[in-house]
């Protein structure tokens, strides 16, 4: 259901497995009730990965941290990359895709034109095989299935997606969405996770790791330019070989 990657005062990091939602519904419990009862403390969610989603979590453990994280998380100072596969050709292989998000058909939402308050996500994209593409997303805002509406606008809509992609006849276990990578800075410490995918049978084949080799540090990345007016507000954690660090090198923080 989920790893600890780390163990700070302040919070938790976790890598959550896919098909769990982090919220109690009909279903499950929940993770976050799962967590604390695992944990015996109480727990505070500051963002959220949808329930096809695997990867890294962050849960705040007092109301200080909460409200510490939760404020970075609004105003773009967690830098943030997943990793995603499709089975279709995406209509440009890197960029930047940006548009407000509407209700659409089947409960799902859709990329509008317009610009008055758009979703933001920069991208980079290779091929892994023969009908199948890598892609390295960088959400800059944090939309509900923002990088799920983002890559169907693309025409490349996520292998196992049930409501962005339509059905094939190969059965996925899961939906190929991983949130890989989280940085922030916190009270003077910057810290660095890194989560590989463990779950997924595309995840962990010879030829994705080999795809993945050249993203192995995406700070370090020429991403796609944003226009200023949506250019993300504070100084995104960068590289620094100086100062105090909350953690080993991001190829290291890997909770294996």
């Amino acid at each position: 259901m989920y790893r600890l990657i780390d163990e700070q005062p302040e919070f938790l990091v976790i890598d959550k497995a896919p098909g769990i939602s982090v919220h109690r519904d009909q279903s499950d419990a929940g993770l976050a009730m799962l967590l604390e009862e695992a944990r015996g403390e109480s727990l505070h969610m500051v963002h959220r990965l949808d329930r096809m989603t695997s990867g890294l979590m962050l849960f705040a453990r007092n109301p200080k941290a909460a409200a510490q994280l939760g404020e970075l998380f609004r105003s773009r100072q967690v830098d943030k990359f997943y990793l995603a596969l499709s089975d279709r050709k995406p209509t440009r292989k890197q960029g930047l895709v940006r548009g407000d998000m509407t209700r659409g058909r089947r409960g799902g939402w859709r990329l509008a034109k317009t610009l008055v308050n758009p979703a933001i996500t920069q991208f980079f994209s290779t091929s892994v095989r023969e009908g199948e593409r890598l892609f390295l997303l960088r959400p800059l805002t944090g939309r509900t299935h923002q990088l799920r509406v983002a890559l169907k606008s693309l025409g490349a809509p996520i292998i196992g997606d049930q409501v962005y992609h339509e059905r094939t006849e190969r059965v996925e276990e899961r939906g190929y969405l991983h949130a890989w990578m989280l940085g922030f800075e916190l009270n003077g410490r910057r810290y660095r996770y890194r989560g590989d995918p463990q779950d997924g049978e595309r995840f962990l084949t010879g030829e994705f790791r080999t795809a993945l080799e050249p993203w192995q540090d995406p700070w370090a990345l020429a991403w796609p330019r944003v226009p200023s007016a949506h250019a993300p507000v504070g100084q995104q954690c960068q590289a620094s070989s100086s100062g105090k660090s909350g953690g080993q090198p991001v190829n290291h923080k890997t909770g294996k």
